[in-house]
């Protein structure tokens, strides 16, 4: 019988990834469903692609280790410095104010470097592309436990710049997956017999000429980022429970700048280890406006990345292609002239993003919502580490909807 996941970006397409890989799991049995009219048009194609191994609490911990992993041994399998730019990357403070224990600081908009393990020694380069006058930033962070994957690629720019999904869900339409976009779901209806599963009903984009879709399903997977309760709330009107999922809206800046010249390829094209070069992530705070900036270099296209920059109570949109239309300049040029401060006056913008990031969790596990024997998941929430456990969040739960022992500890990230 079907398995559906609601939501392509990449928790989602990860979650159909691994499946496909399972010989418990027919690829044609599968159906990802989008409903945007742009793939990856929210965070999981404007998010920076910062990859941490230990910078995270205790429920999620295990998670981020494996996920780690997971991108590293995908990276080397299929070549991921060329294909999506992954990369070893030192990551390192400005910010004297940074300190340790504060779980909350993405919702206090503070800096995310409040969650990394101090390193005492600072034998790391300071990043070729910070302008010395800020002096030496201190290390938090070197290639062994953070990297960064490149979800944005001056080369892609008039195309598709989310490199890494991309991957993914080729790989996937390859293996045979259904991918139905645009279509968002409208209700279920029960079984019609006593051994039928529900089935869920899907409509196509108005813009779409495309018919409406009806699909028999016994395992479904709510992986909708931000519009995951609304997908919920959608298909289970009179159900009491409340998914823990907000959404907050971050503005991010792509810039090229001269002192971050293109790198010429590894030595070895198809290593990601010790022979590809490293990138740096820099943390550090801004008191007009306050703020906690983050930049990060990035290749395979000598981007310098930028965001930190949050608009708390913007209201998610209908599509997330939507969010282009409620973009603040002013906020734009808060993070241009932050980065232009750092980098220098020479630094150019390539492109402003705006997306919505899910808050709240992550959560990753079932839901208890009975009908005719249909299972349900969630994976949502995971506010600004959705890129960094993805592939972690995604093998977990193939592994969940097949009735298998997980790869990581995940009971701490359970529906309460």
């Amino acid at each position: 019988m079907a398995i559906v996941i609601l939501g392509a970006g990449i928790i989602g397409t990860s979650t159909a990834y691994y499946l496909s890989q399972s010989s418990d799991t027919p690829p044609t049995d599968i159906h990802l469903v989008e409903s945007s009219t742009e793939l990856f048009a929210s965070a999981s194609g404007y998010a920076a692609g910062f990859l941490a191994c230990d910078w995270f609490s205790p429920a999620s911990s295990a998670l981020g280790a494996l996920s780690f992993d997971l991108h590293r041994e995908l990276a080397e399998k299929d070549n991921g410095f060329e294909k999506w730019g992954y990369s070893r990357s030192t990551a390192t403070s400005l910010a004297e104010t940074v300190d340790d224990g504060e779980e909350d600081w993405l919702g206090q908009g503070a800096t995310r470097a409040k969650a990394a393990k101090r390193i005492a020694d600072n034998d790391e380069s300071t990043p070729v592309w910070l302008d010395p006058k800020h002096g030496r930033p201190e290390i938090i962070s070197r290639g062994e436990t953070t990297a960064q994957v490149c979800l944005y690629s001056h080369v892609f720019i008039s195309s598709d710049p989310r490199l890494l999904c991309q991957h993914l869900l080729a790989a996937c339409l390859a293996r045979g997956i259904h991918l139905h976009q645009p279509y968002h779901p409208t209700h279920l209806s029960p079984p019609s017999t006593p051994s039928s599963p529900p089935t869920l009903h899907l409509s196509p984009h108005p813009s779409s000429t495309a018919p409406p879709l009806s699909i028999p399903v016994s395992r479904l997977l709510l992986s909708a980022g931000a519009w995951t309760p609304s997908v919920f709330r959608t298909l289970f009107p009179s159900s009491p429970i409340t998914l823990p999922i907000g959404s907050l809206a971050g503005y991010s800046l792509v810039l090229r700048s001269p002192h971050w010249p293109l790198p010429p390829p590894p030595s070895n094209s198809n290593s990601t280890s010790s022979a590809s070069p490293s990138t740096h992530a820099l943390f550090t705070v801004s008191t007009n406006p306050p703020y906690s900036p983050e930049l990060f270099s990035r290749f395979p296209d000598a981007a310098i990345y930028i965001a930190g920059l949050n608009a708390p109570g913007l209201p998610l949109p209908r599509d997330p292609v939507e969010s282009a239309q409620a973009v603040d300049e002013g906020r734009v040029a808060v993070l241009r002239a932050t980065a232009r401060g750092l980098l220098g006056e020479d630094a150019v913008d390539v492109r402003a993003g705006l997306c919505f990031r899910p808050t709240g969790g992550p959560v990753v596990g079932e839901v208890r919502e009975e009908m005719g024997g249909m299972r349900v998941w969630v994976a949502s929430g995971h506010g600004p580490w959705g890129i960094s456990l993805s592939l972690g969040t995604g093998k977990v739960m193939a592994e969940m909807m097949e009735g298998k022992e997980t790869s990581a500890d995940v009971r701490g990230l359970a529906l309460r």
